[in-house]
């Protein structure tokens, strides 16, 4: 289509507001209670400034990187989503645009498509889980991603619940079937291009998740069975965490990490690399914005295991910014699914092509020949942009002694019985 292309990022998030049925575009763009983390993981970006040069630029820039040891074109990978319900080739069309812009695939335990097929369509594939189910359980979840030839492992911890939005949670439907299509046929018939792409593939929106079936032949539990799960499970430990670390045997990242304490908890873990996230606003709300804690984290380990940013990213710019604070590359995820839902593996090799011309923009105007030279003289930072917790020696004199982790060992409150998100 000759109007198929899009220049920003902001229109991929219009053109899929347009085509996407109401529920399902709710259930990408909201985070969680009044949506103070959400709005300000996109808002933060814009307090820091540049500081370009005028003369002496590089004429040539290298924009590759690698994470978890993997070489990428741009320093740039997919955040790992949930239930890929925009488009029907989901999880696949974003690994093979990936593949095809050079960078890796982080692939949800949640995702809409088995571990075999991902890897398949782009063989740098990071696969990620929750900590849900028994011990055994996640084993055999490791060694089906292992034996997929997935080359890392993402852990996400940061996700606890969502009380609702104040706008309203989207209605997730536990699965498609008729009593369903007709309850949603009323939304569903005013976006009939979505609805003919699943025609077209004969097959609906399925919400199962079959990445936390026992084999690529079953069938996986619902999303609400795997949140269930996830639900009756005893939270983890920093034990657990290395455990599971020393079980995978390679590459590793935590997602999650807000603070410095927890900072240096994964270090002692033996990971290979954090993710500075608050779950794209849809964990605890009052969180600070991803970018105003990444300096300070990225100060107290950035010298001892991989740091990487997630929340917010919807400009090369962004990404920029991010590297001169001490992110090694960032992940996006959002900013994928518009572009998928605009416009399908295009849509979203098109989103990465506009993330790397805004990065190597800001990299020429730095003065830079390369994104490893990129630091915080590249950029002006106002007073008090920064969020710093867990820094134990400056604990706030009013701080309470912390409390004690008997509750670590229980599973999680009864009460948190919706979803209320699509969970990253």
């Amino acid at each position: 289509m000759a109007n198929a292309w899009f220049e920003t990022v902001a229109e991929a998030q219009r053109r899929a507001k347009r085509r996407l049925p109401p529920s399902v575009y709710g259930a990408l763009v909201a985070g969680s209670e009044r949506g103070r983390t959400l709005f300000d993981n996109e808002e933060a970006f814009g307090e820091i400034g540049f500081a370009p040069h005028v003369a002496g630029l590089s004429a040539e820039r290298d924009l590759s990187t690698t994470v978890m040891g993997q070489p990428v074109s741009l320093p740039v990978i997919i955040s790992p989503t949930g239930v890929q319900a925009v488009h029907p080739d989901g999880e696949i069309a974003v690994a093979r645009a990936a593949a095809a812009r050079g960078t890796a695939m982080g692939l949800s335990s949640f995702a809409s498509k088995p571990v075999e097929a991902v890897v398949a369509a782009n063989p740098q594939t990071f696969f990620q889980m929750y900590w849900s189910g028994t011990k055994d359980q996640m084993l055999a979840r490791l060694e089906r991603a292992r034996a997929a030839g997935a080359v890392g492992v993402i852990v996400t911890l940061d996700w606890s619940f969502s009380n609702g939005r104040d706008w309203g949670s989207p209605a997730i439907p536990e699965k498609i079937d008729v009593p369903t299509a007709f309850r949603f046929a009323p939304e569903i018939l005013r976006r009939p291009r979505w609805l003919m792409q699943f025609l077209r593939a004969r097959r609906l929106p399925d919400l199962s998740v079959p990445n936390l079936a026992g084999s690529k032949d079953e069938r996986g539990p619902s999303f609400f069975g795997a949140y269930g799960e996830w639900m009756q499970t005893a939270l983890p430990t920093w034990g657990d965490v290395a455990w599971l670390r020393e079980e995978w045997g390679g590459p590793f990242m935590l997602k999650g990490v807000t603070r410095i304490d927890d900072a240096k908890r994964a270090v002692d873990a033996g990971v290979t690399a954090i993710s500075v996230s608050n779950h794209g606003g849809n964990n605890l709300d009052s969180t600070p914005a991803s970018i105003r804690m990444l300096p300070p984290i990225a100060a107290a380990v950035g010298n001892q295991i991989e740091v990487v940013l997630d929340g917010g990213v919807r400009r090369g710019s962004d990404v920029v910014k991010a590297l001169a604070l001490g992110a090694r590359a960032v992940m996006i995820g959002r900013a994928y699914l518009w572009g998928l839902a605009a416009n399908g593996q295009a849509g979203v090799e098109n989103v990465l092509d506009i993330l790397r011309g805004g990065i190597d923009s800001a990299v020429l105007g730095l003065g830079r020949a390369s994104v490893h030279d990129l630091g915080p003289d590249d950029v002006l930072l106002p007073s008090g942009f920064t969020r710093s917790a867990g820094n134990l020696s400056e604990r706030h004199p009013a701080m309470a002694e912390p409390a004690s982790d008997k509750s670590a060992t229980s599973g999680r409150s009864a009460g948190r019985r919706r979803a209320g998100s699509s969970r990253r």
